[in-house]
Parts: C-alpha cells; structure tokens; sequence
C-alpha cells in the first residue's frame, strides 16, 4: 500500500511541476511585454539555434569512416548559405537538415 502512496506522491509533484512549467508564462506575460531582455533573446535566438545544430553537427563527424564529415559540412553550409540568403532561421534549418539527410543517406 505505501509503494502506491510514493507513486501517487511522485506523479502528483511531476504533474504540478509540469503545469506551473506551463502557466508561469502566460501569468506572467504583461509584465514582460515591454522587456528590453526578451527582444534582445528574441533578436539572438534563432543564430543560437543555428549555432548550436552547427556544433552538433559537426561534433558528431568521424574523419575515419568513408563519407569523411561530407554530410554534415555540407548540411552547416547549406545552412550558412540559406541564412545567408534568405535571413529565414527555420527554413535555413530545414535545407541544412534536409542536406545532411539526403547526403546521408541517399547518396554517399
């Protein structure tokens, strides 16, 4: 009978974590309308975004296996370009990933 009480207890706490996680925004929006912090995050983070698939990507190459990091250079570079081009960070995503993908696994 305790086990279920602990169990009851753990779920309650992840449950009311989970939804304080999700409400503490929209209670606390108006008062971060007018934040100079959140344009500046705002305005930096889709280079973040972009920055941090980049390192992972090129983390995970292997200059010993046969495609050599071919993929994933390529996939940062046709995301640099797009983003270059098209100053659009989700579809700048979406062409590096769509690259990397393709190279991958149907090509290479």
């Amino acid at each position: 009978m305790t086990d279920y009480v602990y169990v009851a207890g753990a779920l309650a706490a992840a449950v009311g974590i989970t939804f304080a996680l999700r409400a503490i925004p929209f209670a606390v929006r108006s008062r971060l309308r007018e934040s100079a912090l959140l344009d500046a995050i705002g305005g930096w983070m889709p280079l973040g975004a972009v920055a941090v698939l980049a390192i992972y990507a090129l983390s995970s190459i292997d200059l010993l296996s046969a495609h050599h990091g071919v993929p994933q250079i390529a996939g940062v570079a046709a995301t640099v370009g797009t983003h270059l081009l098209r100053r659009n960070a989700a579809l700048s995503i979406l062409v590096g990933t769509a690259t990397c993908v393709l190279l991958e696994n149907w090509i290479l």
